[in-house]
């Protein structure tokens, strides 16, 4: 299958203490940790892959350029989600975005930026570690 502008995939998890600023060291306080709400926004991108890559193929994050907006408590259900926006040959750009709800509310955008993944052979990545 073809990967064309336009693909996507989202991921939904509720924030728990394990997700915090202050339980993975990138800040004292108990709210959604960026490298958490970054990861988050990397498997929404593999989720727009899914059944889009050949036989043996994966794809490997290269580049990540994020701006986290607002501050997520523990208990907000965030979706994070992807729409592939670049190809050009192994290479695939996405936009992301984030948001969360926060007791039932009002979703709020919480993170925008790209991520950029380059699809590769898995057994010639992995052979060359």
């Amino acid at each position: 299958m073809e990967i064309e502008p336009g693909r996507e995939g989202s991921v939904v998890h509720v924030v728990d203490a394990d997700d915090t600023a202050l339980a993975l060291g990138s800040g004292d306080v108990e709210v959604l940790a960026t490298p958490r709400l970054i990861a988050w926004l990397e498997a929404a991108t593999v989720a727009a892959l899914a059944d889009a890559l050949a036989d043996g193929a994966t794809s490997v994050g290269s580049r990540i350029d994020v701006d986290h907006r607002a501050a997520s408590p523990v208990g907000a259900e965030v979706t994070a989600s992807a729409s592939v926006s670049h190809v050009d040959g192994r290479l695939v750009r996405f936009e992301v975005a984030a948001e969360h709800r926060v007791d039932g509310g009002d979703p709020v955008l919480i993170a925008t930026g790209q991520v950029t993944r380059v699809v590769v052979d898995r057994e010639r990545f992995l052979a060359r570690l």
